[in-house]
């Protein structure tokens, strides 16, 4: 009984391997982002993307900006529209210029960890609100 078991749970596993072959080649990585919720929200200023790797604490710092302070403004406006949840990130390059851009990494990191900790204690909310519009 044991015996037969293993042997169809052999076959029903070879008989699989073609299967399996042919999705994985079907699967092409993209770079490409697409969004099911509001699709047409601004990408990130070329200046961040090309941030070198060695200062990447940077980037995150303008990223958890900019997610403070969308979440923030929609817990504050009790909208949840696609300009609201993600505008441009004017206001979060400004905030990073004039406050942090001649930090040492420390002080980023510090200020990075600040931005998470308010950008989480408005997402609850936040997230309410954005799943009643249908934005979530």
């Amino acid at each position: 009984m044991r015996r037969a078991r293993c042997l169809a749970l052999a076959a029903l596993a070879l008989s699989l391997t073609p299967t399996l072959a042919v999705a994985e080649r079907n699967l092409v990585p993209t770079l490409d982002r697409s969004f099911d919720v509001c699709p047409d929200r601004p990408a990130e200023p070329v200046w961040i993307q090309e941030i070198p790797v060695r200062q990447a604490y940077q980037r995150v710092l303008v990223q958890d900006i900019y997610r403070a302070q969308n979440l923030e403004r929609i817990v504050q406006t009790g909208s949840c529209d696609c300009a609201t949840r993600f505008p441009s990130w004017d206001a979060a390059e400004a905030v990073f210029r004039e406050s942090y851009a001649s930090d040492e990494r420390w002080e980023m990191l510090q200020a990075s960890d600040g931005y998470n900790r308010r950008a989480n204690a408005a997402r609850l909310e936040a997230k309410a609100i954005c799943e009643a519009a249908g934005n979530w």
